[in-house]
């Protein structure tokens, strides 16, 4: 598994528990004996490495990014030809 695809998982977690923190009041983190438990307090420093990680590191894994900076330098996609008509 790459550092890409760690990184975003835990982003998934925490962008999931912000969700159910605004929803419902409630936190993934008092699973683990609440906000102050070192659990709880080492998967919040995990989840806000993996965002400044993938900030850091966005463009170069972000294909979407990556095809935009082509199109910004000048760089054309390849012209696709319409199926021929029967």
């Amino acid at each position: 598994m790459t550092m890409h695809m760690i990184t975003f998982a835990l982003l998934l977690i925490g962008g999931l528990n912000w969700l159910l923190v605004g929803l419902f009041g409630w936190d993934i983190g008092q699973l683990f004996g609440g906000q102050g438990a070192a659990v709880s307090r080492i998967i919040y420093i995990l989840v806000g490495l993996s965002a400044i990680w993938e900030i850091a590191t966005h463009k170069g894994s972000c294909k979407a990014c990556a095809a935009m900076k082509g199109e910004m330098k000048g760089e054309q996609k390849p012209m696709q030809t319409p199926p021929p008509q029967a």
